[in-house]
């Protein structure tokens, strides 16, 4: 069961913002959902689903997602695992040729402040 932060958060398709992941649990306020707040100056927004490409380009520009932290209670992402990225980050991911797909009814709306919604849809994998 998820807690919201924003129970009338809304993905980028205008319809109700779904959880992207409890298992691993992401998102800035570790709820499961791509929500946002005052505090997220990241904008962690984005569902994407990793890939071996993403990870490896997101560990190389010195965000190390894949391995493991135990102290942070983080066991590291692998390849089909769901992550809320921060929609700048998934813009440069995009950019360098490495973006992973997207769940867009767990994207949420403040990332069409960074991606137009057509290029999200060209990046979308089913719910």
């Amino acid at each position: 069961m998820t807690t919201r932060y924003d129970a009338g958060a809304k993905n980028v398709l205008g319809g109700e913002l779904l959880a992207c992941s409890l298992s691993p649990v992401t998102g800035f306020f570790r709820n499961g959902c791509c929500e946002t707040g005052p505090h997220d100056l990241g904008l962690h927004t984005v569902c994407a689903v990793m890939t071996a490409e993403f990870l490896a380009y997101s560990k190389m520009i010195g965000n190390d997602l894949s391995t493991p932290m135990p102290e942070y209670g983080f066991e590291g992402l692998k390849p089909g695992d769901r992550w809320c990225l921060c929609a700048p980050r998934w813009k440069e991911a995009l950019d360098a040729g490495a973006a992973p797909q997207v769940v867009l009814e767990a994207t949420h709306e403040e990332t069409l402040a960074i991606v137009t919604l057509g290029v999200l849809k060209d990046y979308a994998v089913e719910a």
